[in-house]
C-alpha cells in the first residue's frame, strides 16, 4: 500500500478518521489522530462551559445578593438593639429630671414610654412620633392620639421584623404595661386581636373609653411591603367593661 489516499467508498455512519489512519499511510494516519485528539479536547471543553458553566455567573450573583441582603438584615437588627440601649439611657434620664431627654444629640424624637408586655419578657422603649426616622429606632406614639391612660386610644406603631415582632406571640388575656415619661404606670390587657388594611383600621382615637392599639405590618416574616396591618387591641385593666 502507498503513502496517497486510495479512493474508499464508505458506507454511511462508517468513522472516516479511523479508516484514514489504516489505509492512508503514516503521514495520514499522523494527521488524522492529531484531528482526533483536537477534537477531544473541544469536546472536553465544551463539557465544562456547558449548562452548568452558563449557570455559574447566576450562581455567583445570587450568593452576592444573600450576602448583601444577609448584611442588610444584620445592620436593621443591629441598629434595632443598639438604639433601645440608647433609649433606655434616655428614658431614665427622662424619669430622672421630669424632661424630655434625646437619646443622641441630632435626633427629633425622644423617649415617651416603656411598653412591657410581662408573660413574654419583651421590654421596648418607644418614641415620640411615628415617623419613619422614629420607627427606624423603635416604636412610635403616633401624634394626634392620647397619652397611655388618657381618655380616648393610645395607639404604638413598629416595624414587624425588629422592635414589635413579639406581637406575633401575645395572645388575648395579655397583660401589657405602659409606663409614661413622666412616671406613671398602667395596665392594659389585650381583648383581641385583628388584621385590617392601613387605611381601614376603624379606629376611632377618640371613642369613649381607656384604650391601648399596638400595630405593625402583617403578615409577620415577610420582607416586602403590604397594605395589611395587624391590629392588637387592650383595654385598661380596672376600667368597666374590662376583661379581669
Amino acid at each position: 500500500m502507498t503513502g496517497t489516499t486510495s479512493p474508499l467508498s464508505f458506507p454511511p455512519g462508517l468513522p472516516v478518521a479511523p479508516l484514514a489512519g489504516r489505509f492512508a499511510g503514516p503521514e495520514a494516519g499522523r494527521s488524522a489522530r492529531r484531528e482526533a485528539a483536537g477534537r477531544e479536547r473541544e469536546e472536553g471543553r465544551s463539557q465544562r462551559s456547558g449548562p452548568g458553566a452558563a449557570l455559574l455567573p447566576t450562581a455567583i450573583g445570587i450568593a452576592l445578593l444573600g450576602l448583601v441582603l444577609c448584611s442588610q438584615g444584620l445592620w436593621i437588627f443591629g441598629k434595632a438593639i443598639v438604639a433601645q440601649v440608647l433609649l433606655e439611657r434616655a428614658f431614665a434620664a427622662t424619669l430622672a429630671t421630669g424632661r424630655p431627654v434625646k437619646p443622641w444629640s441630632w435626633a427629633d424624637t425622644w423617649p415617651v414610654a416603656r411598653i412591657e408586655v410581662p408573660r413574654l419578657k419583651a421590654n421596648v422603649i418607644a418614641l415620640d412620633g411615628s415617623s419613619g426616622q422614629a420607627l427606624a429606632f423603635g416604636p412610635g406614639h403616633m401624634k394626634l392620639t392620647p397619652d397611655a391612660g388618657e381618655p380616648g386610644t393610645a395607639i404604638y406603631a413598629a416595624h414587624r421584623d425588629t422592635h414589635f415582632a413579639f406581637l406575633a406571640d401575645v395572645r388575648v388575656g395579655d397583660e401589657v404595661d405602659v409606663t409614661r415619661q413622666d412616671g406613671a404606670r398602667f395596665r392594659y390587657r389585650v381583648t383581641q386581636t385583628s388584621v385590617v388594611r392601613f387605611d381601614a383600621s376603624a379606629i376611632d382615637a377618640f371613642a369613649p373609653g381607656h384604650n391601648l392599639v399596638l400595630a405593625t405590618c402583617w403578615p409577620f416574616g415577610a420582607r416586602t411591603p403590604g397594605a395589611l396591618r395587624y391590629i392588637v387591641h387592650a383595654r385598661l385593666v380596672g376600667e368597666p367593661g374590662a376583661p379581669d
